[in-house]
């Protein structure tokens, strides 16, 4: 029997990464990068915005931005270090460094979420 690859599961989290990290973190950048310290919007103060974290859709909504990007991210980085640097020979290092990264950076992001006040 032929092994079964992952990479149909990959390429899934890429491309739901590429979607999300195109609609939201646009706005995101956009609000808390140029218009909040700019002064063209008043920017919510503390307890408003930790009102609108504890909403119960929004750690969830938070949660998948982090995790689709960081896999969005893996899965470009990878093919950006197999096919730009030619190294493709070290498959296992590169996997183990960009998904372990994705891995690690979704796990700190669960804890920071569920662990606000």
């Amino acid at each position: 029997m032929a092994k079964r690859s992952n990479e149909p599961l990959l390429w899934a989290l890429f491309s739901g990464g590429g979607v999300v990290a195109a609609f939201l973190l646009p706005v995101l950048i956009f609000l808390y990068g140029l218009a909040f310290p700019l002064g063209w919007l008043q920017p919510p103060d503390y307890e408003r915005t930790l009102e609108l974290v504890q909403h119960p859709l929004a750690r969830p909504i938070l949660f998948l931005l982090c995790f689709l990007s960081l896999f969005h991210w893996a899965h470009r980085f990878r093919f950006t270090l197999y096919d730009g640097l030619q190294i493709k020979h070290l498959n296992l290092v590169i996997n183990l460094f960009c998904y372990g990264g994705a891995v690690t950076g979704t796990v700190a992001a669960a804890y920071l979420l569920w662990t606000l006040p």
